[in-house]
């Protein structure tokens, strides 16, 4: 009763000072309640006069930057007078640049390096991870009780800083306990996250089905930091039936992204702290906007996460220089940021943060159905030939444009770059039977390749013609008549033309002999069990398109083919098609097109610029936000006004910036989170409805138009990993 008088009756200098923290914006008064759970309500409603009357005699911080006992050492001066230390900071101190806080400690050993890591193929993995982050070595033992107990196999990975205080080498101690574990020092350089993350990004962490991040988290500017570490503990691995049994409920919940202790999702708009601007900046490098009133969170950075969130945190490429010098910060700094910026990604992928007990009553949604067959288109354009030579320069391949790519906003990732086959020559075979290996991982069952052909006249041709000379390699295909002209600006509706798609009569049965020899390879697919597929990719250009057809099969049929399984893309132009919708067997669905609805213009379209990034100076192209694309696939309105049989579509992300620079189309926000929601979603409402059950990609290696599955540098095999989650058989689907 007391203390709760004097608080009420706090002197007219108090008051004072509390209205000036109020004023300077630089109490932070979600960190100083926060440091303080058990605080009385009636302190909560008016924090800063706690501060005042209580924290600031007592050394509490009134922000995660500013220490008292730390700003009075480091400025004798403020000391020797007497002064407030918070408010001599507000009012002068922040202005000359004063010391805040203590540096590190000058007990860490000095020397240390983050080392090169490698992953070993040869070493076999467990289904789960755990990675253990040590500071303060002395919490090891506590760590390594609760992992022990558990009941669940997992590989273990520690990074640890060296003190010169330690008797004993830390490697020593985690071994002696887990010979098998993965131990390396590290400086004392971006908390636990750089550690973390430098695990990830060597892809220590790949292929696990989830993640146990845990540290030695000390709290000490907490009243309660031993309570809060342990209640983090407990509620991710405390007791060992329970655990596991929440364990494997957390696997199945396919669109959870965390998995915390209880009291630990944080929310609101007042745990922003002075990590706003920082944040974002993170998100702007993959491509997640940020609603600053939407914040929610995994806190205190001990937690379970899936495969799909590592992704988006390797996508940041966060490297050591990213990371602040340590100097016991506790808000503001890059680490913090991460962890805001990871509940971001968790919406972005349509995944939930889940607390403990909330596992354990959650009803689990049964995994999606799997589509009965996985199709990506195929681009042949990666070999020299005479027409690009003529037309672009010696030795033009579509890798020429694709390393030419320059950011068209903040954070746009351009060049976008192969890593794991590299800038291949499609005329090495080889390449393309580590492409079907890698696509079959995948779920994926076929390659429709384009088929260039201009009234007898064939363009490159050359990766197929040598395929049908190597009946060893396994590559499944067939074709799609890519039958529009070649034109100089890259998009087929205008621009100088190249090589025209004239229509010389006897075309359909000239151009259906010519694939006829593909169509007897073993390996050229008859998707239904019996009929060879064709797709024509703009039936609408062909001149009297009913007899076109009609022609075309009548030649397969007397070369021996039967009747062909004929389907057309369903690509959207202006005005009515003349195409009648039962001509074709099967419609292909090829996002982008059609999809782009007004609503989901961000940039350079009607109602202005809202996009989430600042645009480069000159863009005079479209942005639009692919989540509003991936939503409109879905919907009923969208779904009604398609043609029967028509097989539903799905692009990992689409970006023509390589081809036409400044004037590109970008669909916006497109990484593995986003197409791992597009997935889902589509899983759930379209396979049904999808001709057959079939699903298509677009595409498998279009480059320059950032529409591929293939491995990059930013995101690595990440697209082919999240297919694989819905496409690819279980026991061969990664997690």
């Amino acid at each position: 009763m007391k203390n709760a008088l004097r608080f009420v009756i706090a002197t007219s200098e108090e008051r004072a000072y509390a209205r000036e923290l109020r004023a300077s914006g630089l109490f932070d008064r979600a960190f100083y309640t926060g440091t303080l759970p058990r605080l009385h309500r009636l302190y909560k409603m008016d924090p800063e006069r706690h501060y005042v009357i209580y924290g600031e005699p007592l050394g509490l911080r009134p922000n995660g930057a500013f220490s008292p006992a730390a700003y009075l050492k480091h400025n004798p001066d403020v000391a020797r007078a007497r002064e407030r230390p918070f408010r001599h900071y507000i009012r002068s101190g922040r202005h000359e640049c004063r010391v805040t806080c203590d540096l590190a400690s000058a007990e860490i050993e000095a020397g240390a390096e983050f080392p090169v890591l490698r992953v070993d193929p040869e070493r076999p993995k467990a289904r789960f991870a755990v990675v253990v982050h040590l500071f303060y070595i002395e919490m090891w033992e506590e760590i390594a009780a609760h992992l022990a107990r558990q009941r669940f196999a997992f590989d273990l990975f520690v990074s640890y800083v060296k003190l010169k205080s330690h008797e004993t080498d830390p490697r020593d101690l985690v071994l002696a306990r887990f010979p098998e574990a993965t131990v390396h020092a590290v400086p004392n350089h971006g908390r636990d996250i750089y550690p973390f993350l430098h695990f990830a990004n060597a892809g220590l962490l790949d292929g696990y089905e989830a993640i146990c991040k845990l540290h030695t988290k000390k709290s000490p500017h907490r009243v309660d930091g031993d309570t809060w570490r342990q209640a983090l503990i407990s509620g991710i691995l405390g007791d060992p039936v329970r655990t596991r049994r929440r364990l494997e409920r957390f696997v199945r919940a396919m669109d959870t992204g965390f998995w915390v202790a209880d009291g630990q999702r944080f929310g609101g708009a007042q745990w922003w702290g002075s990590n706003v601007e920082r944040t974002r900046s993170l998100l702007d490098r993959i491509e997640v906007p940020m609603d600053v009133r939407t914040l929610a969170f995994p806190a205190g950075s001990i937690y379970w996460l899936k495969p799909t969130v590592l992704r988006l945190l390797k996508g940041l490429e966060l490297g050591p220089a990213d990371f602040e010098p340590e100097a016991q910060q506790l808000d503001g700094t890059t680490a913090h940021a991460v962890e805001r910026a990871l509940g971001y990604m968790c919406r972005a992928a349509g995944l939930s943060i889940l607390q403990a007990s909330e596992l354990d009553t959650q009803e689990i949604a049964p995994p999606p159905p799997r589509p009965a067959f996985v199709t990506a288109f195929y681009l042949p354009q990666f070999h020299p030939v005479a027409e690009n030579d003529l037309w672009w320069g010696k030795g033009f391949t579509e890798w020429s444009g694709v390393a030419r790519g320059r950011p068209n906003f903040r954070g746009h990732r351009q060049p976008v770059l192969p890593t794991d086959l590299g800038f291949y020559d499609l005329r090495v075979t080889e390449v393309m039977a580590e492409q079907a290996r890698m696509a079959a991982s995948a779920g994926i069952d076929a390659f429709c390749v384009y088929h260039y052909w201009f009234d007898g006249r064939r363009l490159l041709e050359q990766p197929l013609d040598r395929l049908l000379e190597r009946p060893e390699i396994d590559f499944p295909f067939y074709l799609c008549w890519a039958n529009e002209s070649w034109r100089r600006n890259w998009d087929g509706l205008s621009g100088e033309v190249l090589m025209p798609q004239s229509y010389a009569p006897g075309f359909a049965a000239a151009c259906a002999r010519d694939v006829a020899r593909y169509m007897h390879d073993p390996r050229y697919q008859r998707v239904d069990g019996t009929r060879p597929r064709f797709v024509i990719y703009r039936p609408d250009d062909m001149p009297r398109p009913e007899a076109a057809v009609e022609e075309m099969r009548r030649t397969w049929r007397e070369e021996g083919l039967g009747e062909v399984e004929l389907g057309a893309v369903l690509f959207h132009v202006e005005g009515e098609s003349p195409v009648p919708e039962g001509l074709f067997d099967f419609w292909v669905e090829m996002p982008p097109h059609g999809l782009v609805g007004r609503e989901a213009y961000l940039c350079g379209g009607p109602g202005g610029n809202r996009m989430h990034a600042a645009v480069t100076p000159g863009f005079r192209g479209l942005a639009y936000d692919y989540t509003s694309v991936a939503r409109r696939s879905v919907s009923a309105d969208y779904m009604k006004a398609l043609p029967r049989n028509t097989i539903a579509g799905v692009m990992p992300s689409w970006d023509n910036t390589a081809r036409r620079g400044t004037a590109a189309h970008i669909a916006y926000g497109a990484n593995p989170g986003t197409f791992r929601a597009w997935l889902s979603a589509l899983s759930r409402t379209r396979l049904t409805r999808s001709y057959r059950g079939e699903l298509w990609i677009n595409a498998w290696n279009e480059w320059a138009e950032k529409a591929m599955l293939e491995p990059c540098q930013q995101y690595g095999s990440s697209a082919l990993e999240v297919l694989a989650e819905f496409c690819a058989a279980p026991e061969s689907a990664g997690s």
